[in-house]
């Protein structure tokens, strides 16, 4: 195994023309369209970006989608297995599904919370709260249930406020169907190179018509069990990082007549994995120790996490005729633990063992009602009022052991820090579009925002007697906007521009003499311009935008006194770029694609985190996929795809460039391969290869702070093979 070398420079070269990834004709419920390239060139792909129902190509917006059906097809189970295929999109990984940092367009999470915006269907989740770690906690959802997801890059201020300075990721889910009956149930087994044990997973969907046109209800559940391939040399034990992801959705639509529109469901899913899928190589990327295997890891104790999510939401809709009224209803619950070996920090100071677990609880309410136009040939428009309200729990103790791994009474607990903390706010909206004609439309926007927090640190050292609290609170009120002009040259191509704004929620610092009482939002201002065009008969489809991200009031952490940290806002930074896709549809069946990212992210102010010029961190300068996807019928009644997909991640940097903390991290490429076949439109077979080459790609790797002297990586899941069957009817 190897970083990226000439072998992987190499791949990139030869793999530009290989067939990839195909059509999933089993996915009735999802949009037929392979990853990002695709997807541009399918007419009936819709998107809800504005919050009505649209085409894709007619969105003013740098939007890609990738479908559910594709996600299965590739065999994927989290983000970082679809995040290539999106122009600018970066998924970090800290070694578990759930555990995921997202960046789109060079705006990474160097602050506490979130960057990238997450809705599932019509509501929001993850916390807007600067305490709560929600730029480490991305829900990473199976995709069974899933319809498609939806990638808008750019902030997202003006329509979903909080926390999308650098664009949103929306979870679209599979709706009931109010006409027929139908079952899904499948199987898939799977070998991961270097692990010794075979993973699985099971997948059943049912959609029941109560009433016909009137009422429905579906219900699904996945469970997937994938092996560990990473070896601990410390302890001697083999494949420690097991991993199981299962999950369960019911969903009612009932329609009473046709301008009443009612949705309930409720989803869960959770994540146990046994250790972190982390290994630890030396400071000049060898192994922990001669001899060893780069799939390695160290730690004396187990490190487990674990996460369970829930997620309600109610949905009325009522459609007046010239406008529709809908009131959206949500109510989630996070838990999690997370457990980390600090033997090597901690453990030395007593002469045995440390682990340090850690443990968030959030409770999060939100309501959204809206007014939307109909759709018109002149004049749209949307109203909006939102709410949310927020109790979230984040604790954190050191235990203090002994070489056995028993409670040392005298040293334990060794450190107890707690962090309470509430988060509500209020925010109505407004979106317009004004057509002056078939050629300009002039669509803009404005949300007032205002929110109020509370918050408590406990910090515990019972060793040196400090125990110190302090409580703060804050409040604050933002404006953004959205301007976004657009010509439609023709029906299949249209040219835009758009300036918006955006924001990362401020909060409140500890109420102690010498600390700033409170930390301001973080706030971004958007310029892009962009063309999205169809030509040759729709057999070619281009899709690009260039960006320019200015982003000032950065959110750094900074150290005061008695063990106690605050925020403070130092600091500029600016993001530039582009992205393009093009996918060429010579023959019915047959589509080949790709796209590319340029990102220039750095910081443009000198502060005490950060020197103007810097590399802002886990942002690779370039990103591309290439894709491709043949369709064709065998006999009279079965059809067959075959495809495939090149993913190619550039060179990146861990933390700021001045960082003593930033060391480089290579980039790496990986190929896909699968196949499907389908016999009399019920019975589907298909395998899938990820990763064919076996690549040693690092998704993340860092400065190893509980494990002195070494780095920490999470290293792209080696070469997995798949075999899966369904029945659908």
């Amino acid at each position: 195994m190897t970083r990226m070398t000439n072998r992987t420079k190499l791949l990139i070269t030869v793999t530009a023309g290989a067939l990839l990834l195909p059509v999933a004709a089993l996915a009735q419920d999802a949009p037929p369209s392979a990853p990002e390239a695709a997807v541009a060139g399918d007419d009936e792909i819709v998107v809800t970006a504005q919050k009505r129902e649209e085409r894709l190509q007619d969105v003013p917006i740098s939007i890609s989608v990738v479908g559910g059906a594709q996600m299965q097809q590739a065999g994927g189970s989290q983000l970082t297995d679809y995040a290539a295929y999106v122009p600018g999109f970066q998924v970090d990984n800290a070694g578990s599904p759930g555990r995921s940092t997202l960046s789109l367009r060079g705006v990474a999470p160097i602050g506490p919370s979130a960057t990238v915006g997450m809705y599932l269907d019509d509501a929001p989740i993850g916390s807007s709260g600067i305490y709560n770690r929600a730029q480490t906690f991305s829900l990473d959802l199976m995709p069974y249930d899933i319809a498609q997801l939806e990638v808008l890059r750019g902030p997202q201020g003006t329509l979903y406020g909080a926390s999308s300075i650098g664009g949103l990721l929306k979870y679209v889910t599979v709706q009931p169907d109010l006409n027929s009956l139908s079952v899904r149930a499948g199987g898939e087994v799977f070998t991961i190179a270097h692990g010794s044990d075979m993973g699985w997973a099971a997948n059943a969907m049912v959609n029941v018509p109560l009433v016909s046109d009137k009422l429905a209800v579906s219900a699904s559940y996945s469970r997937r069990e994938t092996p560990g391939y990473i070896d601990n040399i410390f302890t001697g034990e083999e494949d420690v990082n097991d991993a199981v992801q299962q999950g369960g959705r019911v969903a009612l639509l009932w329609k009473p007549d046709s301008n009443l529109t009612i949705k309930l469901s409720g989803l869960w899913q959770s994540v146990d994995s046994d250790n972190f899928g982390i290994l630890y190589e030396t400071p000049t990327y060898g192994p922990l120790e001669p001899g060893a295997d780069w799939l390695s890891t160290n730690s004396q104790l187990p490190e487990p996490f674990t996460s369970d999510f829930q997620f309600y939401a109610g949905t009325l809709a009522y459609d007046f005729g010239f406008a529709e009224l809908s009131s959206t209803t949500s109510y989630s619950k996070l838990d999690i633990l997370e457990t980390s070996d600090a033997s090597r920090v901690y453990g030395v100071i007593w002469g045995g063992l440390a682990n340090y677990p850690a443990t968030l609880h959030q409770k999060k309410w939100t309501k959204e009602l809206r007014l939307t136009s109909a759709s018109s040939d002149r004049f749209e428009w949307q109203l909006g009022f939102f709410y949310t309200d927020e109790d979230n729990s984040h604790d954190q103790i050191v235990r203090a052991l002994d070489a056995s791994g028993a409670v040392l009474p005298a040293f334990d607990p060794f450190a107890v820090v707690a962090l309470p903390n509430t988060y509500k706010e209020y925010a109505v909206f407004g979106n317009a579009t004004y057509k002056f004609g078939d050629v300009f439309h002039l669509t803009g926007g404005l949300r007032w925002a205002r929110n109020d927090q509370t918050f408590t640190q406990v910090t515990q050292i019972p060793l040196i007697g400090l125990d110190t609290s302090g409580d703060g609170s804050s409040s604050e009120e933002i404006v953004t906007w959205s301007v976004s002009p657009q010509i439609n040259i023709n029906p299949d191509t249209m040219v835009y521009a758009r300036a918006a704004t955006g924001y990362r929620p401020g909060g409140p610092n500890i109420a102690l003499p010498g600390f700033p009482t409170t930390v301001d939002s973080e706030k971004v201002t958007s310029y892009e311009a962009g063309i999205k065009a169809r030509f040759l008969n729709r057999a070619v489809t281009f899709n690009a935008a260039a960006f320019l991200l200015d982003w000032k009031d950065l959110q750094t952490s900074a150290a005061f006194s008695n063990g106690i940290n605050g925020l403070v806002n130092a600091g500029t930074a600016r993001s530039k770029g582009f992205e393009a896709s093009l996918l060429l549809q010579p023959i019915d069946g047959f589509s080949v694609g790709g796209n590319i990212a340029y990102t220039d992210a750095r910081c443009t102010e000198t502060t005490d985190n950060c020197t103007d010029g810097d590399q802002l961190p886990n942002v690779p300068k370039l990103a591309a996929a290439m894709t491709a996807d043949y369709s064709f019928p065998v006999g009279g009644s079965a059809q067959a795809h075959i495809g495939g997909a090149v993913r190619i991640v550039g060179d990146r940097i861990s933390a700021v460039e001045s960082s003593p903390l930033a060391v480089p991290v290579d980039g790496y490429a990986t190929l896909d391969l699968n196949a499907s076949l389908t016999f009399g439109g019920k019975w589907t077979l298909r395998a899938y290869a990820r990763n064919l080459t076996d690549e040693a790609g690092r998704i993340t790797t860092n400065v190893a702070t509980v494990n002195p002297g070494f780095l920490s990586t999470v290293p792209v899941q080696p070469r997995t093979l798949g075999l899966a069957a369904e029945l659908a009817f």
